[in-house]
Formats: structure tokens, sequence, C-alpha cells
């Protein structure tokens, strides 16, 4: 699995969330939402730092990763974030590994 993220997106995380200089930003599972990868849950972010790194990815000073106990949600498939431009907001896609 690998997270790929726009660069459009990675500063869109950093405006709303507020971060200056080195970052992390975590993608875990939480229950319930719409359009996640497996119906009953969805993706919920936090910025904390990395305990179990399953996958990561780094752009912009920001560090994007997975936890290795939320790896089952993307059935081997890619996490593709770009930046929905209409609505000003990431839209997550999961693209076969």
């Amino acid at each position: 699995m690998k997270i790929i993220i726009s660069e459009e997106a990675a500063e869109w995380y950093k405006n709303e969330l507020d971060l200056s200089g080195r970052a992390y930003v975590r993608f875990h599972v939480r229950y319930g939402g719409v359009g996640g990868n497996v119906p009953g849950f969805s993706l919920g972010i936090s910025v904390e730092s990395p305990k179990d790194i399953h996958s990561e990815t780094t752009v912009n000073d920001v560090t994007f990763f997975v936890e290795e106990e939320d790896a089952w949600y993307f059935e081997d498939k890619n996490l593709v974030i770009t930046l929905d431009k209409t609505l000003n907001e990431p839209q997550f896609t999961y693209e076969a590994a």
C-alpha cells in the first residue's frame, strides 16, 4: 500500500491544520462516515507522531502515514489524495496496488 498525495492536497492539510515545520498527519480508520473503502467505515485524521508505521509519504515537510493497525482497511490498495478545487477539500480514491 502506498499513500500518494498531491502537493495541493498537502498544502490544504498544512493550512487547515495550521501545521508549520516538520509535522505528522495520521490517516486512521473510524466507524461510520461516508465514501470509505470498506462499507461502514471511513478515514479520520489526526496530528500525532507515528508509533508503528505501515505506509508513509512526505510532501512539503508533512509526513502522511497509516499505522499497522489500520492497514486492513486499504485491502492492498493505494490511497490517492487530491484536492477537489470546486469544493476546496481533499478527495480520496483507492487504486489497485
